[in-house]
């Protein structure tokens, strides 16, 4: 799995990282500096079975996804068994938001908003779990069929009661055969609550947003 990090900002610290499933190298652990550095030890990669895709509902990919990417960020530890849960994505210019809780007493919130032009509604789904200790949760925001048609003019994914580890944006969803694609790094923005569209240098395609964050210190 290949990893990007990119060091702090004005806007706080941002990461990216980039989770092929289909790679076995190391991942690379979340730096507040623009440093590529391999984990301390390797992680058991057999935790991230099945390792297979699932046309159309992307269930396996997701599972390895999400597996891998808490693995890069802290190799002993597992992740609970997702939950998702469909919505739609409407057009028409209207800022639209959609958002879940997850973990003990809904402690951690996702959230998704964006404005979208196209022709019609487009099903999508949000998928939410957390580390054993739940101290770490995983959201991914994605199209199971791939790719997205409709033409994005905002968008962001922000998380409450956590702060972000791992981000990243991709216009095309790993479907079938065919592999996730990430967004260009001047697309978007990650902060420590938020992965959100560059105004003038975002592209408009949106099809995945997958977001690792940790408990904050008053959450631990």
């Amino acid at each position: 799995m290949a990893a990007r990090v990119g060091g702090a900002g004005p806007s706080g610290s941002r990461g990216r990282a980039d989770a092929d499933v289909a790679s076995t190298r190391l991942p690379t652990c979340p730096s507040p500096r623009s440093v590529r550095r391999p984990c301390p030890r390797e992680p058991d990669l057999k935790m991230a079975a099945p390792s297979g895709r699932r046309n159309g509902s992307g269930g396996a990919n997701l599972w390895v996804s999400l597996l891998l990417a808490a693995v890069a960020l802290r190799p002993v530890e597992t992740v609970s068994e997702p939950t998702t849960v469909a919505f739609d994505v409407r057009p028409g210019g209207v800022v639209h938001s959609f958002s879940q809780n997850v973990g003990p007493g809904d402690k951690y919130t996702c959230v998704f908003t964006y404005a979208s032009q196209g022709g019609t509604n487009e099903k999508w789904q949000m998928s939410l779990g957390t580390s054993e200790d739940h101290q770490h949760f995983t959201c991914t925001i994605w199209r199971p069929q791939g790719k997205s048609y409709l033409y994005f003019t905002q968008f962001k994914a922000e998380v409450q009661g956590a702060e972000i580890e791992y981000g990243m944006a991709y216009s095309k969803a790993a479907f079938e055969k065919e592999s996730d694609v990430p967004l260009k790094n001047e697309e978007f923005e990650v902060t420590k609550t938020a992965v959100f569209h560059r105004p003038g240098a975002f592209k408009a395609e949106l099809s995945k947003l997958v977001i690792v964050a940790k408990a904050t210190r008053s959450e631990l």
